[in-house]
C-alpha cells in the first residue's frame, strides 16, 4: 500500500476587515476500496461560528463554515493522510458486450447513466464531436478501451498546458481552438467528446501525486487537480486524466465527482463590502508520500481552530 499525505492551504486577503457569508469546501477524499481515508483535519481562521458537514446530490462529502466575525484574511487549511492503491493501465473487467464501441447501456444502468450521457454544453458545428471519431477504426471494430486510451493521449500530446489563475473552465470548442487548456479544460474536453460518442463520463476533482522518482513531469501539482471518469459496463468508472496521459488511479486522489465542472469547486463563498477590498487568493497544495508505520493511527477527525 502506499500512504499519501495531503496538506492544502487556500489563504484569501483584503485591503480592510470584511465580514464573511457561508463558504463551502470540498476537500474531503471519497472512501473506496482503491483508497482509505486514514485521518482529516480541517483549520479555519477566524474561527466560524458554525461548522458542519453535508453529502451533496453525487455523495461527496462537504464542509459548510459560517462566520459572524470580520478579517483582513480568510484561511482554510486541511491535513489529509490516505491509504492509496494505484490501479495501472487499462487492467478492467468490461463486459463482452461493451468490449467494443457502439455499445448500449442496458436499461437498468441507463436511467441513472442518463445525465452523465447528455452533453452539457453546445456543439453547433459538430467540433467536438467530429474531433472525438477521429479515435473510431475506420477499418473495423474499435476496441473500447483503445478508443479512450488515444484519445487520454492525444490530450496529452498535442495540447498545451496553461496554468490559468482566473475561475471558471473554458468550453470545450475554446480548448480545441486554442489547443491549450488546464486539466479542469482537458477534463471537460475529454467528457464531452465521450458522451458525443454516447458514453457516461463524469468529471473528477482531487489531488495528483507528483513522485519525485518519476523522470517525466506530472502537471497539475501544487493545486487541486482535475479528470474524467468513463462508465463502463464490467468495468464501473474507470480514470482517465488527459492532462498527464494516465489511464487508472494512479498517483491520483479523488475526492469529489459531478456532472459539470461548475458543480466541483473545492471552495466557494462571499464575503461582504466591495470588489476592490480582495487583494486575492493564494492556493498552496502539497502531496507527500510516507511509511505505512509513520502514518497517523488515530481515527478521521475534523475540527475548526484558530
Amino acid at each position: 500500500m502506499t500512504i499519501l499525505r495531503v496538506h492544502h492551504v487556500t489563504t484569501y486577503t483584503y485591503r480592510r476587515p470584511v465580514g464573511f457569508g457561508q463558504h463551502r469546501l470540498m476537500f474531503r477524499p471519497r472512501d473506496s476500496v482503491d483508497q482509505r481515508l486514514v485521518s482529516s483535519a480541517l483549520s479555519i481562521w477566524p474561527q466560524p461560528s458554525d461548522l458542519f458537514w453535508v453529502h451533496d446530490v453525487f455523495g461527496n462529502c462537504v464542509a459548510v463554515a459560517a462566520f459572524d466575525s470580520q478579517s483582513d484574511e480568510l484561511r482554510f487549511e486541511t491535513d489529509i493522510v490516505l491509504d492509496h492503491a494505484p490501479q495501472h493501465g487499462l487492467h478492467f473487467r468490461t463486459d463482452d458486450s461493451a468490449r467494443s464501441w457502439p455499445f448500449a447501456y442496458d436499461d437498468e444502468d441507463l436511467a441513472d447513466l442518463s445525465p452523465y450521457i447528455a452533453r452539457q454544453y453546445p456543439d453547433d458545428g459538430g467540433m467536438v464531436e467530429a474531433w472525438a471519431r477521429r479515435f473510431i477504426n475506420p477499418g473495423g471494430p474499435t476496441a473500447t478501451a483503445l478508443l479512450l486510451e488515444a484519445m487520454t493521449h492525444a490530450i496529452r500530446a498535442d495540447f498545451k498546458y496553461n496554468r490559468r489563475t482566473n475561475p471558471g473552465t473554458q468550453t470545450p470548442e475554446m480548448t480545441l481552438y486554442s489547443l491549450s487548456g488546464t486539466c479542469r479544460d482537458f477534463a471537460l474536453l475529454m467528457m464531452e467528446a465521450a458522451r458525443a460518442l454516447g458514453l457516461a463520463a463524469r468529471f473528477v476533482t482531487g489531488y495528483i501525486y507528483v513522485p519525485s522518482r518519476d523522470s517525466e513531469e506530472l502537471l497539475g501539482g501544487g493545486a487541486t487537480h482535475a479528470w474524467v471518469q468513463v462508465f463502463l459496463p464490467g468495468a464501473g468508472w474507470v480514470e482517465f486524466d488527459p492532462t498527464n496521459g494516465i489511464i487508472g488511479n494512479r498517483d491520483l486522489i479523488r475526492v469529489g465527482v459531478t456532472r459539470d465542472p461548475r458543480q466541483a469547486i473545492p471552495l466557494w463563498g462571499t464575503h461582504t463590502g466591495s470588489r476592490i477590498d480582495s487583494l486575492g487568493m493564494t492556493v498552496q497544495v502539497q502531496v507527500t508520500s510516507t511509511e505505512p508505520a509513520e502514518a497517523l493511527p488515530h481515527p478521521v477527525t475534523s475540527s475548526a481552530i484558530r
